[in-house]
């Protein structure tokens, strides 16, 4: 019997970089948790400890450091670029670099009506994403979100659906439909003005949910898959994960009350999960995109 290594890749996750600008008095932040992934020849290192070609993890979270001194970070995707092609690039025994970056959105904070000049708020949970693959000569990048949490009171349905034995949900043609937006988008090509292409495929799945009449989830997943790939063409592909927050009408009978769809009971678990994937019937070749 031969005992072989299989597929394998190192690097430092999570570095959690705060960037202040300082323009005079008034500041900018940028906020991002950086991941950074390495595969390439270092079979050595796993079957002799010879760790000739590795690049250490702490030089990795260093640089992140260095790179974000140098020149603001900019857009997220810019900043995973410069990262992704330096590991790539500089090191030989790399034969791919992929940089994940998560940011956190904050808001200047107002005060007496004014926007004060280095003081913010932490603009909710929602996360902007991108993933940076760089071998050599090639680059793949995805961005995407996280957590954009959304909900309507109307305009949802759900019926029509197989029942056995099992069944005792009710069919309804009136109901509450929420969830946490995941979306992660490829994009085809590389020239692409990325805050504006965010900002965009962001507002195409937001009003594509709240527009669209749902007679299910997965419905909506693909309306709103639709509107985002049509707001920017540079949009390949877009992936879509929909946790279904289900909302349900409570029985106030018992307490001589009626309940017309007014109070609910909102469930965190168990949840339905809706998943799916819309793309360009022209869309280039992911590559190692995912």
């Amino acid at each position: 019997m031969t005992i072989v290594l299989g597929d394998n890749q190192y690097g430092k996750a999570e570095t959690h970089l705060v960037r202040v600008t300082r323009d005079g008095e008034t500041h900018s932040i940028k906020d991002v948790n950086v991941s950074i992934t390495l595969a390439g020849e270092f079979d050595a290192s796993h079957t002799a400890g010879d760790n000739s070609k590795i690049v250490p993890t702490d030089t990795q979270k260093n640089t992140v450091f260095a790179f974000a001194k140098e020149v603001p970070v900019g857009e997220i995707e810019e900043f995973a670029l410069r990262l992704a092609r330096h590991f790539a690039g500089e090191f030989a025994a790399v034969h791919r670099a992929r940089v994940s970056i998560e940011e956190y959105p904050w808001d200047r904070i107002d005060v007496g009506g004014r926007p004060h000049p280095h003081s913010f708020l932490r603009a909710g949970a929602e996360k902007r994403l991108t993933t940076v693959t760089c071998m050599k000569e090639r680059a793949w990048v995805v961005s995407g979100l996280s957590d954009l949490v959304l909900l309507k009171s109307t305009g949802s349905e759900f019926w029509g659906y197989p029942k056995d034995r099992f069944t005792t949900l009710e069919e309804t043609r009136d109901r509450v439909l929420a969830t946490a937006v995941v979306a992660r988008w490829r994009y085809g090509r590389l020239d692409v003005d990325w805050a504006a292409a965010f900002a965009d495929a962001r507002t195409a799945l937001i009003e594509a949910f709240a527009s669209k009449h749902s007679l299910a989830l997965q419905q909506t997943l693909y309306d709103m898959g639709s509107a985002a790939l049509e707001s920017r063409s540079e949009i390949a592909e877009i992936r879509l994960s929909l946790p279904n927050k289900h909302h349900f009408v409570v029985d106030l009978s018992p307490f001589g009350l009626e309940n017309r769809s007014e109070v609910f009971h909102a469930a965190d678990r168990p949840y339905g999960l809706i998943e799916g994937t819309v793309t360009r019937d022209d869309a280039p070749e992911p590559g190692l995109a995912w």
